[in-house]
């Protein structure tokens, strides 16, 4: 029988190796996710971006920039520590739809989310931008109202707007994002980080 380490480094090499959806992306399979044995913190967002695409890691752009600062860690905390894990909704970058990045590729995460969150009992998962918020917390009707909701579903989870910068009018319009939840998350991320 296959040790906790071998399943993981297993299922891991799988889902890099996908190309299930390689004739429906503008380009080759490139599948990005992070997934360290353990994770403490799971981040699930909605689909790898051009950058991130290019580069062959997840959140490596302005958006992964304001997002560890909405989590108050820096990049070596973020990338090297093995406590964060990114699933996306899509492991693959989806292309351009209408001149903004496309929907996360519907097949992707009944594929893969439930093997990979089957091996895991994180202590925070945070659902970043709509696709996910629909998925994984759908008992709110929009993402406004789920990530208003912070404090019921703290510390287990938190529901974050995505932090482009196509978002900055929501930013500008709910301040109490910024002033009063990010503060929350970065004591609730702190304690796990420690």
């Amino acid at each position: 029988m296959a040790t906790d380490t071998e399943q993981h480094e297993k299922l891991v090499r799988n889902a890099r190796a996908c190309d299930e959806c390689r004739d429906v992306l503008p380009h080759a399979p490139r599948p990005i996710f992070i997934w360290p044995h353990r994770p403490k913190i799971i981040l699930i967002s909605q689909a790898p971006g051009r950058l991130a695409h290019d580069s062959h890691k997840a959140w490596n752009d302005a958006s992964g920039d304001r997002l560890r600062v909405w989590l108050g860690v820096n990049r070596e905390i973020f990338y090297t520590l093995g406590l964060f894990a990114v699933l996306p909704m899509s492991f693959c970058f989806p292309g351009y739809k209408n001149g903004a990045d496309a929907p996360p590729l519907k097949a992707c995460a009944p594929k893969w989310h439930q093997s990979f969150l089957r091996q895991t009992t994180p202590e925070l998962i945070v659902t970043i931008g709509r696709y996910a918020q629909h998925a994984y917390l759908p008992q709110y009707k929009n993402l406004t109202t789920a990530v208003n909701d912070y404090q019921t579903l703290l510390p287990t989870h938190i529901c974050l707007p995505h932090p482009s910068g196509r978002n900055n009018r929501w930013l500008a319009k709910h301040n109490w994002f910024e002033q009063d939840l990010v503060p929350c998350l970065q004591q609730r991320v702190a304690d796990l980080v420690c």
